[in-house]
C-alpha cells in the first residue's frame, strides 16, 4: 500500500457506545500518530481521539505542503506526506479513528480511565496518552458553515487534487491563506483571495509571490453569505468600507481564518500543570493515574526549561509513553520491547 492510499485506511467510527480499548489516545497529530503504531507494535488495542475531522493535527490544518527537515530518515518532506506515512504505518494495527470527538471529560481509577467526547462517546481505556499539542483545535469559522461543510467548505486541504479544475475562493489574510493560494494555482480553475483588512499577517515573500501570480487578491472584502444547496455554487462578499456586495460564483472555499487552541478542559481533569503544560516524569507518566501525555503539550517535572518542542522528540517521547503504559496495563509485561528487527 502505498502513501496515496493511506488516507482509506482510516477505520473512522462516527459513533460507537461504548468503546473499551487498552490505550486510547488523545491526539491526532505525529506524536500520537507514532504512539499508535508503537501500541500496536505492542500488542495493544488502540483508538485515537481529536477534535478535527482527519489525522495530522496542526500539520493538516496549517501546513500540510511546506517542507519539514528535521526528521530523522528524511532529507526534506512535505508535512502531509509525513502524515500520510504515519498514517500507512500504523494501519497494519487497525486503531479505531474518533475524528471530530473533542475530548471534554477524563475520570482515572486504579483500573481504567473513562474519557467523554462533546458528542457523548465514551472510551474506557486501560491507559490514556496525551499528545493534543497546543490543546484542543478549533477552525475559526465563516457565516453559514456548518451547513456548508463537507459541501464545498473547508478549513484546510491536505489533498490539493480534491480541488482540481474548481472555482476557489480562500478567505484569509495568514501563512496559511497564501500557502493554499500558492500551492492551488497550478491545480484550481481559479483563485480569489479575500481579506477583511488592506494589510496581510502571511510572509512579505508569500504575499509578493501571489499578487504577481494569477489569484485575484481582493481586499478590504468579507463573506457576507454562501449559497448552495446543498453544494457551494456562489458566495456573497461585501466590502469592509462600503456597501459594495458581489456574488462570486465557486465551487470551494477555504477558510483560512486560523485555529483557537483550548487546553481548559486539561485544567478540569485534576491534570498537574505548569505554564499551559501538562508535567510528566521521565516515563511520561502525569500526576493522574494511568494516564501519560508527550509532545509539544508537556514539560519534565523540576526541569521546566529542558523540553525540546520538535516532532522528532515527540516521536521519542510516544515510544516512552507507550512502553511504560504497556507495564501499567499489564505488570509482567516488560518496559524494552526489544529491536522491531528482532525475530518475534
Amino acid at each position: 500500500m502505498g502513501l496515496a492510499s493511506a488516507r482509506q485506511t482510516l477505520n473512522v467510527v462516527i459513533m460507537s457506545q461504548p468503546i473499551e480499548v487498552d490505550l486510547l489516545i488523545v491526539g491526532a497529530g505525529p506524536t500520537g500518530l507514532y504512539a499508535a503504531y508503537y501500541a500496536g507494535f505492542r500488542g495493544l488495542s488502540v483508538a485515537i481521539m481529536d477534535s478535527l475531522p482527519q489525522a495530522g493535527g496542526q500539520i493538516s490544518a496549517l501546513y500540510p505542503e511546506k517542507m519539514i527537515y528535521d526528521v530523522a530518515g528524511y532529507p526534506e518532506i512535505k508535512g502531509q506526506l509525513l502524515v500520510d506515512a504515519l498514517v500507512e504505518q500504523v494501519a497494519p494495527f487497525e486503531p479505531q479513528y474518533l475524528l471530530g470527538h473533542r475530548a471534554e471529560s477524563l475520570v482515572s481509577t486504579e483500573d481504567y480511565v473513562d474519557v467523554g467526547s462533546h458528542r457523548d462517546l465514551t472510551v474506557r481505556a486501560k491507559a490514556v496518552i496525551i499528545t493534543g499539542g497546543i490543546g484542543t483545535f478549533t477552525p475559526r469559522p465563516l457565516p453559514d458553515a456548518e451547513t456548508y461543510e463537507d459541501h464545498g467548505l473547508r478549513y484546510f486541504v491536505p489533498k490539493l487534487d480534491d480541488l482540481k479544475g474548481l472555482d476557489v475562493l480562500i478567505v484569509g489574510g495568514g501563512d496559511s491563506a497564501f500557502d493554499w493560494a500558492q500551492s492551488l494555482e497550478p491545480i484550481a480553475k481559479s483563485i480569489t483571495l479575500i481579506h477583511r483588512r488592506d494589510k496581510f499577517r502571511a510572509h512579505e515573500g508569500s504575499v509578493a509571490k501571489v499578487l504577481a501570480g494569477p489569484t485575484e487578491v481582493m481586499t478590504p472584502w468579507e463573506v457576507g453569505r454562501i449559497i448552495g444547496d446543498p453544494d457551494v455554487t456562489s458566495v456573497e462578499i461585501f466590502h469592509s468600507g462600503n456597501a459594495d456586495r458581489r456574488t462570486l460564483q465557486i465551487q470551494s472555499v477555504v477558510a483560512a481564518l486560523g485555529f483557537t487552541a483550548d487546553l481548559s478542559a486539561f485544567a478540569t481533569w485534576g491534570l498537574e500543570q505548569h505554564k499551559r503544560h501538562i508535567v510528566v516524569d521521565p516515563t511520561m507518566r502525569t500526576n493522574l493515574t494511568r494516564v501519560f501525555a508527550a509532545g509539544d503539550i508537556i514539560d519534565y517535572k523540576d526541569y521546566w526549561d529542558a523540553k525540546v518542542r520538535l516532532i522528532s522528540v515527540g516521536f521519542g517521547e510516544a515510544a516512552t509513553a507507550v512502553n511504560n503504559s504497556v507495564v501499567t496495563i499489564d505488570p509482567t509485561k516488560k518496559v524494552f520491547p526489544g529491536h522491531s528487527s528482532d525475530p518475534h
